[in-house]
């Protein structure tokens, strides 16, 4: 529960007072005007499609006890909020993601005893959080990331929910733009953090992968000491860019780097890995101060190996109980749309992985799938993938090339121009004519594929959430 004195809030954001209310802080910080509750903090951001400053009054009368604007606000508004008690700011350059930022900070500053823990990354970065918050919670009241609140309004936003109780923070931070993740890492200050990886996400807007490296990396610098935790960040010893990231950056801030993965000298490392027949890893997970123990994960794909180091890395830097934590990790079931095994009416079984995608999650799905056993045939349904500018042709096609080198035995893609690179570049590599079906919709999608589908089949569905292909998922379950 969020409660700050009125001054003090004006004081640490830097707003304007425009009516100073009577009502106590003591609510939650919402940026949804219906979400406004008694003792509450309405933020209103000006979006393309809806300006919350319309809601302002309306956040009042809800009981909010201050409402936060991004433009100038009319003297009606300010009559209506005198009236009812509801104190009136105006964001600072009229910048609410700031306002909620600075605020955050000064929460976490209030709060000395959290330990903050962040993770971002191109790829794994939201099931490397889970794993994280799953295993931390296994012995501390733990606060993490809500679905997919990673941004810059987000991460303040889970910051100021957290119960004052809590003991260890959790912090996923996605970024579209250089410069946002340094504003987050300012704000939330993780004293341990992970880089899951470097893909291609976000290409079209900053230009190379060396580019997103460098946004990446700039976690480390809000990273600060927490009691006698000093700063640390694991990394996977097989990126690429692993290197660029430790040498030019962490390294250079004073923060340890803990590298993960199955080479001999690093301190968390997996070994004897191997995939059941649902695709699920197996291996024997060791630390460098002779701790091992074996584990089998209870989601599907081999390049969850690296997110469970990632996150068991954190956890022994912290302090933490690591067979506990493991226990926790293993018990976790599939969140929502990534690698969500679910079976369909037919008796097919539909690999769920339509959250998101880039390039290199989609190779890794395709990997699933062509890892698990599979009594039927294998099929993948893929959609576009957004945010890669200039390179988006080309990527597409590796896709379609990927896909058809891991030998599917049906490939249906859905989507425009992007879907075609993907399946000329199929056709290339030697997928036949007859193992190709190309959809203009997902709801074409629905009613041609649906219908056909068998026990034994294995479909994996992925795409970019704008692809909207969890609603095949629901049509061929529905079926």
């Amino acid at each position: 529960m969020f409660s700050l004195s009125i001054e003090k809030i004006a004081e640490v954001t830097g707003a304007q007072l425009l009516v100073r209310g009577s009502r106590e802080v003591c609510g939650e910080v919402v940026t949804d005007s219906r979400a406004a509750g008694e003792g509450g903090v309405f933020v209103a951001f000006r979006g393309e499609r809806v300006d919350g400053n319309v809601y302002l009054a309306s956040a009042a009368r809800l009981g909010a006890a201050v409402v936060v604007a991004s433009s100038e606000v009319s003297d009606e508004a300010l009559a209506e909020a005198r009236e009812l008690g509801c104190t009136v700011m105006r964001a600072e350059g009229n910048d609410c993601e700031e306002f909620l930022l600075r605020l955050a900070h000064y929460w976490c500053g209030a709060h000395p005893d959290w330990l903050v823990l962040a993770v971002t990354g191109s790829v794994g970065k939201t099931t490397t959080k889970e794993m994280l918050a799953a295993a931390v919670g296994a012995t501390r009241r733990c606060h993490a990331t809500r679905g997919n609140l990673n941004s810059l309004i987000g991460m303040p936003l889970t910051v100021l929910s957290a119960p004052e109780d809590s003991e260890v923070l959790v912090l996923e931070l996605g970024m579209n733009h250089a410069e946002e993740i340094a504003r987050m890492s300012a704000s939330c200050e993780p004293t341990l953090a992970a880089i899951t990886n470097v893909g291609t996400s976000h290409i079209g807007i900053l230009g190379s992968r060396e580019n997103i490296a460098r946004a990446k990396a700039e976690i480390v610098t809000g990273m600060r000491a927490h009691g006698e935790v000093s700063p640390a960040l694991a990394l996977a010893s097989s990126g690429d860019f692993t290197g660029f990231i430790a040498d030019g950056f962490a390294r250079p801030a004073g923060v340890d780097v803990v590298s993960v993965g199955s080479a001999a000298d690093d301190p968390v490392r997996a070994v004897d890995v191997t995939l059941d027949e649902g695709g699920r890893a197996r291996f024997r997970a060791c630390c460098a101060d002779g701790w091992a123990r074996d584990v089998t994960l209870s989601l599907p794909g081999a390049k969850l190996v690296d997110d469970f180091l990632l996150a068991l890395a954190l956890v022994w830097r912290a302090g933490l109980d690591r067979d506990a934590a493991v226990d926790a990790i293993e018990r976790m079931e599939a969140t929502s749309m990534r690698l969500n095994v679910l079976e369909a009416p037919s008796g097919a079984r539909v690999i769920d992985d339509s959250y998101n995608a880039a390039p290199a999650s989609m190779a890794s799905s395709l990997d699933v799938l062509s890892t698990m056993t599979c009594t039927g045939r294998r099929i993948a349904v893929l959609g576009e993938m957004g945010e890669l500018g200039d390179e988006a042709e080309r990527l597409h096609g590796y896709v379609g090339a990927y896909a058809a080198a891991k030998g599917v035995d049906l490939l249906v893609i859905i989507g425009g121009e992007l879907a075609d690179a993907m399946a000329e570049a199929a056709r290339t590599m030697g997928l036949s004519e007859d193992a190709i079906e190309r959809l203009d919709s997902v709801e074409r999608a629905v009613d041609v594929i649906g219908p056909v589908l068998a026990e034994g089949d294995l479909v994996l569905v992925k795409a970019s959430r704008a692809s909207g292909l969890d609603q095949f998922v629901r049509g061929v379950l529905a079926r």
